[in-house]
């Protein structure tokens, strides 16, 4: 599993806004809190933001920004966007959609992982089931109908009990179901654009593959 190693903090200061990487640690001590840090990092940061921005700039930074919420590499978003592009209806949202039925991202859709990176360990972690079944590939695709759950061998464990206590402190989306009694949640559908919340102007990034 290739994942970045770049510090996330980071990150967010070179999008110029918080994509909530570390999930709830993201609210607490953030440099974007600190207007003398909300710049890109580096010591070249304020010639940076004085600097004019090409449309090519614009659209990737948010390719870029897009990518680095779901913790996706290069070449694997490239083939998320080749997908969409083969698929009807619009590409953008097609591209959301795959980005979403991801299992790390529904699991930490579901409040089963403080974050999409923890999410994605514990995937890889054998945490979690899909219709009874082991499934240790965050990217795996779940479908509507799919049902993903707590292993049981899992159930005692630190972090599972620790997101008991926490389950949905960020709301569930519509699109899915949670069951508290049997820690089992159920996949309703396809999520509409309306449905998702991630703040990324999905038209930018599919212009930035069509040059």
């Amino acid at each position: 599993m290739a994942t970045s190693s770049y510090p996330r903090c980071r990150l967010c200061r070179r999008e110029g806004q918080k994509l909530f990487l570390k999930g709830d640690r993201c609210t607490q001590k953030c440099p974007m809190n600190n207007e003398k840090r909300a710049k890109p990092p580096g010591m070249h940061g304020d010639s940076v933001m004085r600097r004019k921005v090409t449309e090519y700039g614009t659209q990737l930074r948010e390719k870029q920004k897009l990518r680095r919420i779901y913790g996706i590499i290069e070449g694997q978003f490239r083939r998320y966007m080749d997908e969409a592009m083969r698929r009807r209806g619009v590409t953008g949202e097609n591209l959301l959609q795959q980005l979403e039925m991801r299992l790390d991202n529904v699991v930490y859709r579901l409040g089963l992982a403080v974050s999409r990176s923890q999410a994605r360990q514990l995937v890889s972690h054998r945490f979690f089931t899909v219709n009874g079944r082991r499934v240790n590939i965050p990217s795996y695709q779940v479908r509507p109908g799919d049902v993903v759950g707590v292993h049981e061998s899992k159930n005692g464990t630190a972090i599972i009990k620790a997101v008991r206590e926490k389950l949905h402190t960020r709301g569930l989306p519509e699109w899915l179901e949670f069951n508290h009694n049997e820690m089992t949640g159920r996949i309703l559908q396809e999520p509409e654009r309306r449905m998702i919340d991630t703040e990324v102007q999905e038209q930018l990034i599919v212009e930035f593959y069509s040059r």
